[in-house]
């Protein structure tokens, strides 16, 4: 299997490379050649295995550059019950008839992003000691990415990270987790803006290609393809633990911000799981929900983004979005390029004539909720089921449960531990002691590192320059 980009300008790679370098040299997202068919008889196959087992069966299709022995170590390393709490690793809850929750939030800093970025992690190790070679992770997270990617990659060998988050955006309990790590490979800055800006900063150092090979800078947001690739193993997973044959469909609903999630859920569908619809839930900056109920695509400036109640998906740049276009556009790389060029200038761009395409051939639809709307649904789930939600997958539920159809089975992706929002909770239901695991107790009285800077790449650049030694010209 060989990676190519979505902007067409970037020579054929392997797995192993494409895992570590972030974005492509033309500045589009890698991407395989093509997507594995997965037929009714392997469909029929997977659906008894463990989650590692499943994991490898779709994984060693993708990585084929890695021995398979190999790739069983990394994976069987990774997804344990004592790294997630549970041997299911996602395991599935029914809500209603018809209406199930995929959980996600198991590992150890208590959201989905944990599942992709575990893997990640010692993929990551495992490539730099076969290589000889060492990385610096820039990241940008407006929540859960920046946790995860640290938590996975805390004291390995020949990695150092340099996560960027919006100064005082994120919740307490988020800013404890990352902040409050003592490694010397962490390296934490808060950038005086929105995550949109800490994105944009990401991509300009990566998109400096004298910085970028001086640094070995890779990054570990959902541009990087090892996490897309991850997280398609669950939608299988989910699939069929609420299945009994592959004749039934199911439909999702993924809480969605730069379209990582749902990207690969999107992969997993055009490799032939029978999904029928995946239904992209926004918050209040709905750019997602715009396009695929009206056809344009309008990012906003960060100054019009929104800060609300579901922080992860304050975003209005949706990163992994270039995947689905390159695909929508019959992989028209030229136009592609042109397309995000012009958004990467502050210009949005309309395919409203592929609308119907959007709808039936790749099966998206789009709902919004509210904080009005997040705080009901966290309410009304507690006092009917017991079932505590975050404001992320209650977005989720909410957008599910509005636009489901006649006999639709609709699983909704859960994004975070609801502790991680506990002032959303408590405002919706009111005072009540919400459960957290053992390690968190007492992380936000914990002290904090972080270092703050104005939103400039530069300043960015410089404290890279200061932790790390470049490479020999």
């Amino acid at each position: 299997m060989k990676y190519i980009s979505t902007r067409g300008q970037t020579e054929p790679m392997d797995f192993s490379d494409v895992l570590l370098m972030g974005l492509a040299p033309d500045g589009g997202l890698m991407l395989p050649e093509h997507y594995p068919n997965v037929d009714e008889a392997t469909l029929e196959e997977w659906r008894s295995l463990s989650y590692p087992e499943l994991a490898l069966a779709i994984m060693q299709r993708f990585a084929t550059d890695i021995p398979y022995a190999d790739l069983k170590d990394i994976i069987e390393r990774t997804y344990t019950a004592e790294v997630f709490g549970d041997a299911e690793i996602v395991p599935v809850r029914k809500l209603e008839d018809d209406l199930y929750i995929l959980g996600l939030s198991n590992g150890p800093t208590l959201a989905f992003k944990d599942v992709a970025m575990q893997f990640l992690g010692n993929a990551f190790e495992y490539v730099l000691k076969r290589q000889n070679a060492r990385i610096t992770i820039i990241g940008a997270t407006s929540g859960d990415t920046g946790s995860a990617a640290e938590y996975a990659l805390r004291g390995k060998d020949n990695i150092e990270v340099f996560m960027l988050s919006p100064h005082g955006k994120m919740s307490e309990f988020q800013r404890a987790q990352m902040y409050s790590l003592t490694d010397a490979n962490i390296h934490n800055i808060a950038i005086d803006g929105m995550f949109d800006d800490c994105q944009d900063i990401v991509k300009a150092l990566q998109q400096d290609a004298e910085f970028k090979a001086a640094y070995n800078l890779g990054t570990v947001n959902s541009i990087n393809w090892g996490r897309i690739l991850a997280q398609i193993v669950y939608y299988f997973k989910a699939y069929f633990a609420v299945t009994s044959s592959n004749e039934e469909q199911v439909s999702f609903s993924v809480p969605s911000g730069n379209f990582g999630n749902i990207c690969a859920g999107h992969i997993a569908r055009e490799m032939g799981l029978p999904i029928g619809r995946l239904i992209v839930a926004t918050n209040e900056n709905d750019v997602l929900n715009d396009f695929f109920n009206q056809g344009a695509y309008k990012p906003r400036a960060t100054d019009k983004t929104y800060i609300t109640s579901s922080p992860s998906m304050d975003i209005s740049k949706a990163s992994n979005f270039e995947r689905f276009i390159y695909l929508l556009l019959d992989k028209d790389s030229t136009r592609v390029h042109e397309l995000f060029e012009g958004v990467k200038a502050g210009q949005g761009f309309d395919l409203s004539d592929l609308a119907q395409v959007v709808n039936s051939r790749y099966g998206f639809a789009a709902g919004k909720s509210t904080h009005a709307d997040r705080l009901q649904t966290i309410k009304s789930l507690y006092q009917q089921y017991g079932e505590l939600v975050d404001p992320h997958t209650a977005d989720g539920i909410k957008v599910a449960k509005e636009l489901q159809q006649a006999g639709e089975t609709i699983i909704c992706a859960e994004t975070a531990l609801p502790v991680k929002f506990a002032d959303t909770i408590i405002e919706a239901v009111g005072p009540i002691e919400i459960a957290r695991p053992k390690h968190t107790e007492g992380l936000e009285a914990l002290e904090q590192h972080v270092v703050i800077l104005d939103n400039k790449a530069e300043l960015v650049a410089e404290q890279i320059r200061q932790q790390v030694t470049a490479n020999p010209a």
